[in-house]
């Protein structure tokens, strides 16, 4: 089980706000820490993957539950 240190709940904000606040949260972690966010914009699917490859950031979890996005990102 994933120690989670931040939570992010987007849910209801449009493309590109769940990303945007990702980064936002990120940039005020340490390195290593876990960042969680629920986001309900399907765009938000490929946002996350792009942005973990571009980033060097590590996406240890997607998945989608009804309509809903759950995403696990490791700061670099």
């Amino acid at each position: 089980m994933t120690l989670i240190d931040i939570y992010l709940d987007a849910c209801s904000l449009d493309c590109p706000l769940p990303l945007l606040k990702a980064k936002q949260a990120l940039n005020r972690m340490e390195s290593g820490q876990v960042l969680e966010v629920l986001a309900t914009d399907v765009g938000s699917w490929r946002d996350f993957e792009v942005f973990a490859q571009q980033s060097g950031n590590t996406l240890l979890l997607s998945e989608e539950q009804d309509a809903r996005y759950r995403y696990l990102l490791k700061k670099k």
